[in-house]
Order: structure tokens, then C-alpha cells, then sequence
């Protein structure tokens, strides 16, 4: 007798992985939301707030730090501030290292200088520092050799944002009007007739002396 057949199975084409996805996986056990970001960022705030007043009157942004180049030959035309002042530095602008962490300076006893600029600009970076401080004296009534005036101080403000941050010098691009002799130059051409001279040379010499030798 014939038997009844129910609807014939597909199968998938070709060598597909078998379908096997999980899709109970009950994800509202494992979201992750951030409802409390308003609350946090008042939070911060008041934390800065509080900070600051407790670190008054000296600058929101901390002490100042030395402006540095970045490592590697890829970002080392790229300047940042650093972790401190290095000794030499420190020594160049009349400043014991001691004394520099006690009036707002980052000190990185650790660097040195491998160059004159990087110690010329950093030093004037401490001279220019040196010149807007105002120095609170450690009892009202009795200031000492170097602290800032009495007027200076009742109007000395807190400095907000960033402490002398680096700034990028501007390239001077100098503008030069076309002339037909830069038209006409084939800078190609140019080196490669450059190159075989170079390559040459050698030969050349040493034919121009043998010819010499003859005559």
C-alpha cells in the first residue's frame, strides 16, 4: 500500500555550517545603560569646583610642566607638555629644584636636554612664569625676602583653564610669482642626468688622466 508522505525536508546548498543560532539569550540580564551620566557629570563638576577652592589661589590646570617632543622618529616634530622641568633647566633659570616644586613647578629630575633649543625655550618658559607669579608669603603678618606685595596678593585671581599651553608656530609660506624658466624646468630629467654623473664620475676622471698621460 502507498504511504502517505508528509512534506519533503530541504536541506541548505553547498558546505554551509548546519544553522544553530540562539536567539533566547534573555538580553535584558546583560545590557548596560548609562542612565546616571547627567548625575555624573555634576558630580565632576562639583568635584573641580572643590578641588580648585581647595588648591586656591594656585592654578586650576596644576604646576607648570615642561614643553617636550614626542618620542619616535614618526611624532618627534610634534611637541607636548611633558612631566617636568629637568635639572639643567631648573639651574639656567636660577631655581633649586626644592624650592620649584614649593612655588608651582613640575620638576623630572630623570630628563635631560639634548639639544639647545628645547633648554632655551624651556627656560624662558620658567622667566616667563617667574614674571606673572604672585608669591603668597607662608604668615600674612611677617612676608619674607621675595614674596609677592600685599596689593598683589588681595588682587591675585585664580587662574582658570590651561597653564601656558604649547603653541604651534605658524609657517611663513613665502609666495613667488611663476616664472618660464620654472615651466620649462623637468625636474626628472633633471635628476636623472644628475644621477649618471654622479655614477660617472669615477670613469670620467680616470679617462680624462689616462688621455692626459698620453698626450
Amino acid at each position: 500500500p502507498a504511504a502517505r508522505q508528509g512534506p519533503a525536508a530541504t536541506m541548505v546548498k553547498h558546505n554551509n555550517a548546519v544553522p544553530n543560532a540562539h536567539f533566547h539569550k534573555k538580553w535584558q540580564r546583560r545590557v548596560k545603560t548609562w542612565f546616571h551620566q547627567p548625575a555624573q557629570k555634576k558630580i565632576r563638576a562639583l568635584a573641580r569646583e572643590k578641588k580648585a577652592a581647595a588648591i586656591f589661589p594656585r592654578p586650576v590646570a596644576g604646576p607648570l610642566r615642561a614643553i617636550v617632543h614626542c618620542p619616535t622618529q614618526r611624532y618627534n616634530a610634534k611637541v607636548r607638555l611633558g612631566r617636568g622641568f629637568s635639572l639643567e633647566e631648573l639651574k639656567a633659570a636660577g631655581l633649586s629644584r626644592h624650592f620649584a616644586r614649593t612655588i608651582g613647578i613640575a620638576v623630572d629630575h630623570r630628563r635631560t636636554n639634548k639639544s639647545e633649543e628645547s633648554l632655551a625655550l624651556n627656560v624662558q618658559r620658567l622667566q616667563d612664569y617667574k614674571a606673572k607669579l604672585v608669591l603668597f608669603p607662608r604668615k600674612a603678618n611677617k612676608p619674607k625676602k621675595g614674596d609677592s606685595s600685599r596689593e598683589d596678593c588681595e588682587a591675585a585671581e585664580q587662574l582658570e583653564g590651561p597653564l601656558f599651553p604649547p603653541t604651534k608656530p605658524e609657517a611663513a609660506l613665502q609666495m613667488v610669482e611663476v616664472t618660464d624658466e620654472m615651466r620649462e624646468f623637468r625636474p626628472h630629467s633633471f635628476q636623472r642626468i644628475e644621477r649618471n654623473e654622479k655614477k660617472m664620475r669615477g670613469i670620467r676622471d680616470k679617462m680624462a688622466r689616462e688621455a692626459k698621460e698620453r698626450d
